[in-house]
């Protein structure tokens, strides 16, 4: 039989890999599967004093098993998922050694104790407890010297079965009801004799949320009508707690504060009224939705939520019913036609009406509750089709807005994440918000990705709807929809994501126009984390001489001589460029919004006139891209203007009419004559005073 298995498991195998190949020859995939985790065994001794002890490993990602029993005798044959193996030990105490093989070959391995001991166990302690988190869970930890394991009989009629751990590990039973239970605790060694403990336990139910109920969108004040939530601006003078005699049936309320996040507690629900102050209505005709979360413990399966109206002085409602889930916030969308199917007008709404069912026999939380449409925005300066620049530098982190000095994407970075930087953010008229990444985008390790390019990962891969709010005299973007985001998904407003299934239902960026067609965004992920983004518009006409450059690393891309196109006097060969490989490095950035930036890194090629030793060295300033500069280019003209004090290409001492002896000689701008050799390679030339030109071949990177 066990050969059997080993056949059909290598058929098996055999068979998933010769399908996988009929679609894609690249098993690179299996590489990437990571080797088994959670690695342990189940350890069952039989009490007879004999010492036989039944191991059963355990992995996540395991295809098989090998355990070394840790007592001189070898080790066990393969064993499978599963299956346990049985080893009779003499007394005494072991470290089993237990490994686990993924299906790549890669393997996990652990050591466990293995206590076998023919004296029952003494010093037995238990723990007892009450799952801070899950309703009616109980959690029991024991220990004993001279214990292999332990049984637990948790009193619950009709489960006589125990549930076993090892020594000192934990187990946990959820009970149907609360209420006192006996629990026995069996702690066994290899000796026949075992040692107990009992207690009359308290099981209780959890009967409040222990978390706030979920953040509602941002939203334009002109689309959301708030009765009660923390997110919006309520309306004013409203009663949440009218008693229309509803106290008399054993119903209560009060406002529940969980930390300082409030809630309204409606207690042994029957009915409850929500009562706008006198004369005060609201038309929710141009409304959409009613939303209310609710938390219910139990008791409570479903509540009918009513709309009361009175329009022209005639009072009508109608309600509608929704299910409860047990133990969470419970997130109901109500649509408004919901009521005026019914034929209630929604014009003069004055009061709403909870009850429950069953009647007055549970209790609810509700919070946020409100009315809202879709965003009746109109277009604004962001409306449209925005990519990250693809540039060294668009994509960066740091302490401060401005500074990415932490990590920033450089020129191959850029090249790397081609499949990451035609990633496109829209932004629609409508109030509309799409994240279109296409078949691929980068992918990262704390999203189940490989830090490369691969197919896009819920929620960040732009399939649930959202929208955004943009707010043009705070500077800032809100993006509503689980997974919406700009630049970095894992950039938030509480910090770093490290699972995607935590990825918040709303996200606010700070936005800055460059210039019409540019604009400078960042996010604070945590306290002085700042992941800044350069976006541009998409279809935006750029300028061709926009992106990094820098010079040809060949010989002859830099020289000077008496005519264009004659570098005859002086030119770096190839030697010369080897020594100045600190200088050939240096690039000269032209940004889509205007900007210039020499990047000369921590070493250039330094000359006596500043001050240098005509050797690799730290930059000096003015040259040294410490500056802000701009660039004007004129395409008529087939020239470059460099605007700020120390800005360059090619050498910094050739400027217009003259070479400088001193850096504090720099002037305020320079201009360059060029041509495009094609539309990654630029010729310049300067005439550093009459006759003398200067001449440099660059290329974009």
């Amino acid at each position: 039989m066990n050969a059997l298995k080993h056949i059909f498991k290598f058929c098996l195998v055999t068979l998933f890999l010769a399908s996988c190949v009929q679609e894609d020859d690249n098993t690179d995939f299996v590489d990437k599967i990571a080797a088994p985790s959670n690695v342990s065994a189940a350890v069952t001794v039989t009490q007879d004093n004999t010492g036989l002890v039944t191991l059963t490993p355990l992995g996540e990602g395991a295809i098989s098993f090998v355990i070394d029993y840790g007592d001189g005798s070898g080790t066990s044959n393969e064993i499978e998922p599963g299956d346990s193996v049985e080893h009779t030990y003499t007394e005494g105490t072991y470290e089993a050694v237990i490994t686990g093989t993924g299906i790549n070959g890669l393997t996990t391995t652990v050591t466990q104790q293995v206590v076998v001991s023919f004296r029952a166990p003494e010093n037995l302690v238990v723990t007892i407890e009450n799952d801070a988190a899950i309703s009616k869970q109980v959690n029991v930890t024991a220990t004993a010297d001279f214990a292999t394991m332990y049984d637990v009989y948790f009193g619950e009629a009709g489960n006589d079965d125990p549930v076993s751990a090892n020594n000192g590990e934990s187990v946990s039973y959820v009970y149907q009801e609360a209420g006192t239970y006996t629990i026995r605790v069996v702690s066994k060694s290899a000796a026949i004799a075992t040692t107990e403990y009992t207690e009359e336990f308290e099981v209780t139910a959890i009967l409040q949320p222990l978390n706030a109920a979920p953040t509602p969108m941002s939203r334009n004040a002109e689309d959301v009508i708030s009765i009660y939530s923390g997110a919006y601006t309520n309306v004013e003078g409203t009663n949440y707690f009218p008693d229309w005699g509803q106290a008399g049936q054993g119903s209560g309320w009060a406002e529940f504060d969980l930390n300082g996040d409030t809630m309204l507690q409606y207690i042994n629900l029957s009915y409850q009224g929500i009562a706008l102050a006198d004369g005060t209505s609201v038309d929710v005709s141009g409304m959409e939705y009613l939303h209310l979360d609710v938390w219910t413990a139990e008791g409570i399966n479903t509540i009918e939520t009513s709309l009361i109206n009175n329009a022209g002085g005639t009072v009508t409602e109608a309600p509608v019913v929704s299910a409860l889930t047990a133990g969470e916030w419970t997130s109901i969308e109500i649509p408004i036609s919901d009521y005026t199917d019914q034929g209630l007008t929604v014009t003069e709404i004055f009061q709403l009406k909870f009850v429950g069912d069953p009647w007055a026999s549970g209790t609810v939380f509700i919070d946020n509750i409100y009315f809202y449409k879709a965003p009746s925005m109109v277009a604004t300066g962001l409306a449209g089709t925005w990519k990250l620049a693809q540039e060294a530098g668009a994509l960066g982190v740091g302490p401060a807005v401005g500074d990415i000095g932490w990590w920033n994407c450089d020129a191959d970075c850029v090249d790397l994440r081609a499949c990451y930087y035609d990633d496109t953010y829209v932004f629609g008229t409508d109030g509309s918000f799409t994240n279109n990444l296409g078949s691929e985008t980068w992918t990262e390790g704390w999203q189940g990705g490989s830090d490369s390019c691969g197919a896009p990962i819920a929620p960040h891969d732009g399939s649930n709807p959202a929208t955004y709010v943009y707010n043009e005299t705070a500077g800032t973007v809100t993006l509503n929809g689980t997974g919406a985001f700009i630049g970095l998904a894992k950039a938030v407003n509480t910090g770093e994501l490290s699972n995607p299934a935590d990825a918040p239902v709303s996200v606010t960026y700070n936005v800055d126009f460059i210039d019409a067609n540019t604009i400078s965004v960042y996010i604070e992920a945590g306290a002085g984390v700042f992941w800044q983004y350069k976006l541009v518009r998409d279809g935006a006409v750029v300028s061709p001489v926009a992106g990094t450059w820098k010079l040809a690393e060949e010989a002859g891309a830099l020289g000077v001589g008496p005519a264009v196109g004659d570098t005859g006097w002086w030119n770096c060969d190839t030697d010369c460029v080897s020594a100045r490989a600190c200088y050939y490095d240096d690039t000269y950035v032209f940004g889509t919004d205007g900007s210039f930036t020499n990047n000369l890194g921590s070493e250039t090629w330094t000359e006596g006139w500043q001050g240098g030793s005509d050797s690799c060295g730290t930059p000096i300033a003015p040259h040294d891209g410490s500056n802000p500069a701009t660039y004007v280019y004129d395409e008529t003209a087939g020239t470059i203007t460099l605007n700020g004090t120390g800005a360059f290409l090619g050498l910094p001492k050739a400027v217009n009419g003259s070479e400088l002896s001193n850096p504090s000689n720099a002037p305020a701008s320079v201009v360059y004559n060029m041509t495009f050799i094609d539309a990654n390679t630029m010729s310049v030339y300067i005439e550093a005073g009459a006759g003398v030109f200067w001449q440099y071949k660059l290329v974009r990177i």
